[in-house]
């Protein structure tokens, strides 16, 4: 197992501008309505983004209930990756701030947001090819580590226990995601789907406050995926994480999530339960490619 080290750094204006936060963030059910940023621990406000004068985001208000799963879809370059990585901190919106636990930020402190309980999967699979299951699993405990270098080669001080906690806690996501037979094995060799679920699992084995999983279903067979949506379930049972899910097949995406958000052009135009959001017109015209105003005639 890779020695676990530590990944946090300092905290200064160069990791996030904090902006005051006026009202409190109390905690909502995944039945609440989502509005303001006070009914979510996570919301976005006014998020506008662009790339050389091209919207990717167009004053975006978001705000995600706690112990949810929201999707957000739309068609293709409607800005749901955009949106994924304003929030990872990947990118810096130009205007608007992102509301983390009660704080809110000009941009996502990129290297504190494990510590504020924010995890991530990508479109395109990160693992080590040429470590086992397990090992890719156990780097997303990279960050937690207190130990001291000097405590880490020689197994002393809080060396042990730490490595201790860390093999526990990677052993129960493993088995979470029903990954026990591929435990020892190396990545490389392993089908995609599996890879997808180790993905997952290196997530969560952090047992994160907020799970953001870009396109977690793409490439799979239709097998790969159901198995997958019972999973994504099954970690939000477990830890009670709010789950912001960007995903292209829209029959799973009605049936998995709680809340659903739609872009299109970069703006968010509509949001709701699946129920609401599927007998939406603004909906129905963004999938079937109704023209927008400005591009008839």
């Amino acid at each position: 197992m890779p020695t676990l080290t530590s990944a946090a750094a300092p905290f200064g204006a160069a990791d996030g501008e904090m902006l005051p936060l006026s009202r409190t963030q109390p905690r909502s059910t995944p039945t609440a309505k989502a509005g303001k940023s006070g009914d979510a621990t996570l919301a976005l406000e006014g998020i506008s983004l662009s790339f050389g004068g091209v919207a990717a985001l167009r004053d975006v208000d978001l705000a995600f209930v706690d112990g949810a799963i929201t999707a957000v879809i739309g068609p293709n370059g409607a800005g749901k990756t955009s949106l994924i990585n304003v929030i990872s901190g990947v990118y810096t919106p130009d205007r608007g701030r992102i509301v983390i636990k009660g704080r809110a930020y000009k941009r996502s402190p990129t290297t504190r947001l494990a510590s504020l309980g924010v995890a991530r999967t990508f479109q395109n699979l990160g693992l080590f090819k040429g470590l086992s299951t397990f090992d890719n699993v156990a780097l997303g405990l990279s960050f937690a580590s207190r130990a001291t270098i000097v405590e880490q080669v020689f197994g002393i001080g809080r060396a042990p226990s730490e490595l201790a906690d860390a093999r526990r806690r990677t052993q129960d996501a493993l088995e979470l995601l029903h990954l026990e037979p591929y435990r020892d094995r190396l990545v490389g060799g392993l089908p995609y789907g599996v890879q997808k679920r180790i993905e997952l699992a290196r997530a969560v084995v952090a047992e994160p406050h907020f799970l953001l999983l870009d396109e977690p279903l793409a490439g799979m067979t239709m097998e790969d995926k159901t198995e997958m949506s019972e999973f994504i379930r099954s970690v939000r049972a477990r830890l009670g994480a709010t789950v912001v899910l960007i995903e292209h097949d829209i029959g799973l995406v009605m049936s998995l999530s709680d809340r659903v958000a739609v872009f299109d052009y970069g703006a968010k135009i509509a949001e709701g339960t699946p129920e609401e959001v599927r007998n939406n017109q603004a909906v129905i015209d963004a999938y079937l490619g109704v023209p927008h105003s400005d591009e008839e005639g």
